[in-house]
């Protein structure tokens, strides 16, 4: 249970710091996709805290906790990138110039850190489904972080703003369509927290009766 904990708490961390760095660059570049990427990072990160929380609280409340995390992750990554591709299309009315070279440079640097977010999640992930759900979002955010990359090339390159709401409406809609197909495959487990190994199984409570992780 304790590594859980560890695991849980350097990746909450991480991510945290990924979604305050690429909303901060994301501000001063006028960037849409690198925004689009903070925001996302930051419905990660509410979750990552809640999944956190279920493993330090009592049964009942870390069920609910629980819930509420996998829907959060879930249901909030639908909402928020639907706000944001309606946000792409006003930009495709009112262009917005954009520093090409900012998503570029932090967009690599968000990749390699939400590698290392899933890289923390990916032991206890084996053990326990509500934190697998968490790792696949996390790898998925590898990919999704390199959309401010090609944002920020293609606008170095012809010069163009425009690029920067249009691959952030793209990954809007993968992100929609993603998230949906994975509920549907998890919905046992977003439904029934009761179904899935928390910290409460009989395994962790022998380990806490004996004192043992």
């Amino acid at each position: 249970m304790a590594h859980y904990r560890k695991a849980l708490a350097a990746a909450t961390v991480l991510n945290a710091a990924i979604s305050a760095v690429e909303a901060v660059a994301g501000f001063e570049a006028h960037s849409l996709s690198l925004m689009m990427d903070a925001i996302h990072n930051l419905s990660d990160e509410m979750a990552l805290i809640l999944l956190y929380l279920a493993f330090i609280l009592s049964q009942g409340v870390s069920r609910n906790l629980l819930r509420t995390a996998n829907l959060f992750n879930s249901l909030g990554l639908i909402v928020i990138s639907s706000l944001l591709a309606w946000q792409a299309v006003e930009r495709f009315q009112n262009p917005v110039p954009v520093q090409g070279a900012i998503p570029l440079l932090v967009g690599v640097a968000s990749a390699a850190a939400n590698w290392g977010v899933a890289s923390f999640l990916w032991k206890p992930g084996r053990g326990n489904p509500a934190i697998h759900l968490a790792y696949i979002h996390n790898m998925g955010d590898v990919y999704v972080s390199l959309a401010p990359v090609v944002a920020g090339f293609l606008v170095i390159f012809t010069g163009r703003s425009i690029f920067d709401p249009s691959v952030a409406g793209i990954i809007a809609g993968w992100i929609i369509l993603s998230t949906v197909r994975e509920v549907l495959g998890s919905r046992e487990e977003l439904i029934w927290p009761e179904k899935i190994v928390c910290c409460h199984s009989d395994h962790d409570r022998r380990g806490l009766a004996t004192g043992s992780d």
